[in-house]
């Protein structure tokens, strides 16, 4: 249903724009009909990046991103909105979506004025109903509220309610629950599972590898803005093969246990250890070898840290994030088993 082909996005740097930042990196992937597929990285990693070029919010540097066999970036005027009658997004904070001096259900009224002027107003209001319904919402609790009466949940819910409006075929949830309480998160969850029934595409955009696992079908794991592993979920969870995918997996919290320091049996055993093996040592930025500044140490003073900086700096070591973005290397995937795909530069086989 929508392609992305080597998309690349960089941001103009500097006072006068003359350096870049490439925040997406030639990635590669496609959003199936009936399939919830997480994007799952770090903060900073390009996520949102990824579903603003797809909504349409930021342009594309370089590559294509093509919905039902057309480049979106040649959308314009009534093609676009047709687009946008297609494709929708619900963003991390709902309190951003919505106008506070107006009530929450606005939003619906937006959707009636684009693309439905000539619904009566008693049939749009019964469609408005039908929809807050169908993601769990009792219409007399939330219509004509304001947005500081309603939480985040009823909040998310609605601007949900709002896509279903449409004849909508693919959503862009960009961190819906993170600002959301505990109790209610398996809500929204559930309530994505049972939309892709209808054959909806979703696109769920998270750093909780545990929320990705509970709902997706397809995973995409992201590091500094290039694709370094997908494939069916099952397959990358249980046979993680990139060490950034491992790194991740062993840093989710545990519930049977509680956290002692040091890497543990278990981070040993999936290969994520320490750069130089002082584990635990008091100044370490980060216990993995993958962290950007590990193998730099804390320095009392700022003539110390200056020093240092300036020595690794002179002599290559400092690996900070945006020259790691710069000039590393966005490796290809390589297939290891059925739907399951690897950055690797071992070449394919």
């Amino acid at each position: 249903m929508l392609v992305l082909d080597n998309v690349t996005k960089a941001f103009k740097t500097g006072t006068f724009g003359g350096g870049t930042l490439p925040a997406v990196r030639g990635a590669s992937f496609e959003i199936r009909p009936g399939e919830v597929t997480a994007l799952i990285g770090e903060s900073g990693s390009g996520k949102s990046t990824l579903g603003k070029m797809i909504l349409r919010l930021t342009p594309v540097t370089s590559g294509t991103i093509t919905f039902e066999g057309t480049d979106i970036a040649t959308l314009k005027g009534k093609q676009l909105r047709e687009y946008y009658r297609h494709v929708q997004g619900v963003f991390q904070d709902p309190f951003s979506s919505y106008n506070p001096v107006y009530r929450a259900d606005r939003v619906f009224a937006t959707i009636r004025h684009s693309y439905y002027p000539g619904v009566s107003a008693d049939e749009w209001r019964e469609r408005v109903d039908k929809a807050l319904e169908s993601v769990g919402l009792n219409p007399v609790d939330v219509r004509d509220k304001f947005t500081h009466q309603l939480s985040g949940g009823q909040l998310q819910r609605i601007l949900i309610a709002r896509a279903l409006l449409l004849d909508i075929k693919l959503l862009i949830a960009d961190e819906i629950i993170s600002m959301i309480d505990a109790s209610t998160r398996v809500d929204v969850l559930n309530l994505l599972a049972n939309l892709k029934t209808r054959g909806l595409g979703v696109l769920f955009v998270t750093h909780d590898l545990s929320l990705g696992n509970y709902i997706s079908e397809r995973t995409i794991i992201l590091r500094r803005g290039a694709v370094v592993e997908m494939g069916a979920t099952p397959k990358v969870f249980d046979n993680p093969q990139h060490e950034y995918t491992r790194m991740l997996l062993t840093s989710v919290p545990q519930l049977h246990k509680k956290w002692e320091g040091g890497l543990g049996a278990e981070m040993e055993a999936m290969g994520v250890t320490p750069q130089d093996q002082d584990r635990g040592r008091p100044g370490r930025y980060s216990k993995s070898s993958l962290h950007p500044l590990a193998g730099m140490r804390a320095r009392k003073g700022r003539r110390a840290q200056a020093a240092v900086h300036e020595r690794d700096l002179a002599a290559g070591l400092l690996r900070t994030d945006t020259y790691l973005r710069t000039h590393e290397e966005v490796l290809p995937l390589v297939e290891i088993e059925e739907d399951h795909f690897v950055a690797t530069s071992t070449g394919a086989r």
